[in-house]
């Protein structure tokens, strides 16, 4: 029996996923673990594994399609199978549906409680790799559970995953959901125009392109609108995969979290100094050079595990009821792209040495630039930096990446008028911007943890002890 191979979910937020490339084509002999293409989604490209050999009998998406998640994309099977179409089609948004009969056309209100039409639940949902708790949660929501893509070992399906999988449905009025059921119109290509997108009796109306019920000889699966005619010198294009991901992303860290920036001057007369006799050595030692980033992103993981500042390495977990303090130090290190912004992550930065560090960050940065990050390597961090100091920007506020607590924006190191020991001189000042949610942390905690921070900076040599 044919095998379907579908996007997949990598993570909880994730809703479509783009198809970058086909390594395999049609008639093409695959064995289990070969490399059957490679996808973009948030924010990271990630090669997708073969879970069966055979023979990929069928590419349902090719290469530059964007594809929602759970969707089928290709088939595998054995020479000469038969793949039934007409089932894949009929569970696709976008194809066209076959000649349909319109039966009645209710007139209740839209706000009564007519039931949407009755959830499957036959087929493989028995089979199915769930938690107990996703069962009956799935159970109570009339959900089937083979529809649902789990994010747990071996595609084991957990709670989140049917909550995701539940929201991610379209909303309709149950008038609505009825006149589409017995219509065979899909949900996921209607348009609604009520509240937030709700799909109400008159958009299935539209759709039937009448107001009262009668037969018709074809059914519209979309009603597309005619676009306007752009004026002269106007371009539009589609957001990248990528694109957004930064969007959302962005627009949720901005909404939901209530913060404030600290700003600080940091003197890197001693920092300069320090880099310029651990060039060579580290040379040597790893084949990297050393950068500032290294050594301030060292300095703010020591500063982190310092007791007094856990709460600067924390995250707020269970819809902000509870607060993650974390024993260890990963590190999101933002690297901007062309397409978009990545934060890869040092994990584990709290056991490293200079020039362990040195490496896990040179090597994460590059598979960033080069698109070859992993999910792991996208994920997990408990404090983040971001570095705009090489475009000559002076002071910014960064965004927090979230469920980080905090995020440091370092600037650029400019010469300036400075009074040491009651004497103006030039020093080489850097402006450091700690971006805090002010759910976990305080104005004064933020402080004495720049504190403590710029005294490290100014100090560097304890670095190395």
């Amino acid at each position: 029996m044919a095998v379907e191979i579908i996007m997949p979910k990598l993570g909880v937020d994730m809703q479509e996923g783009e198809i970058i490339e086909w390594k395999k084509q049609e008639g093409d002999v695959v064995s289990e673990g070969d490399i059957l293409l490679e996808i973009m989604s948030d924010k990271t490209n990630m090669e997708l594994e073969a879970e069966d050999s055979g023979i990929l009998l069928k590419i349902i998406h090719g290469d530059g399609d964007v594809v929602p998640v759970t969707q089928v994309i290709g088939y595998l099977g054995e020479t000469g199978e038969e793949i039934d179409l007409a089932n894949q089609a009929a569970s696709a948004p976008s194809q066209e549906k076959s000649k349909v009969q319109v039966v009645s056309v209710p007139q209740a209100d839209d706000t009564s409680s007519v039931p949407p039409q009755e959830p499957v639940t036959q087929g493989r949902q028995g089979s199915v790799r769930a938690t107990p708790a996703a069962r009956k949660l799935a159970k109570d929501l009339g959900i089937n559970l083979s529809q649902v893509v789990g994010t747990g070992p071996k595609g084991r399906v957990h709670k989140e995953d049917v909550e995701n999988f539940e929201a991610a449905q379209p909303k309709a009025s149950p008038l609505a959901a009825k006149m589409a059921h017995e219509n065979g119109i899909d949900l996921a290509s209607v348009v609604g125009s009520g509240f937030r997108g709700k799909i109400m009796k008159e958009d299935i109306l539209a759709l039937l392109g009448t107001s009262q019920p009668e037969a018709i000889q074809e059914l519209p699966v979309a009603v597309k609108e005619e676009k306007a005619e752009l004026p002269e010198g106007v371009e539009v294009i589609k957001m990248s995969a990528m694109r957004k991901a930064v969007a959302k992303s962005m627009v949720n860290s901005y909404l939901t979290a209530p913060t404030f920036t600290l700003n600080y001057d940091i003197d890197m007369t001693e920092m300069i100094a320090l880099r310029k006799k651990l060039i060579e050595p580290i040379m040597a030692k790893t084949g990297f050079k050393v950068s500032f980033t290294d050594l301030i992103g060292l300095a703010v993981v020591k500063t982190l595990m310092k007791p007094e500042h856990r709460y600067l390495n924390a995250s707020l977990i269970n819809d902000a009821t509870e607060i993650e303090l974390h024993q260890f130090v990963n590190i999101g290190i933002a690297v901007g792209l062309d397409e978009g912004l990545l934060v890869p992550v040092v994990h584990g930065a709290d056991k490293m040495s200079l020039s362990d560090f040195v490496v896990a960050s040179k090597d994460v940065i590059k598979k960033a630039q080069t698109g070859k990050l992993k999910s792991a390597e996208m994920s997990g961090s408990t404090f983040s930096i971001t570095n705009l100091g090489m475009f000559g920007t002076k002071t910014f506020n960064p965004i927090i990446n979230q469920p980080n607590s905090a995020i440091l924006g370092i600037g650029a190191t400019i010469p300036t008028p400075t009074v040491v020991d009651g004497e103006i001189t030039i020093r080489p000042i850097m402006a450091m911007c700690l971006t805090i949610d002010h759910r976990i942390v305080d104005g004064m905690n933020g402080a004495k943890f720049m504190v403590d921070l710029k005294n490290l900076m100014e100090n560097p040599f304890e670095l190395l002890i």
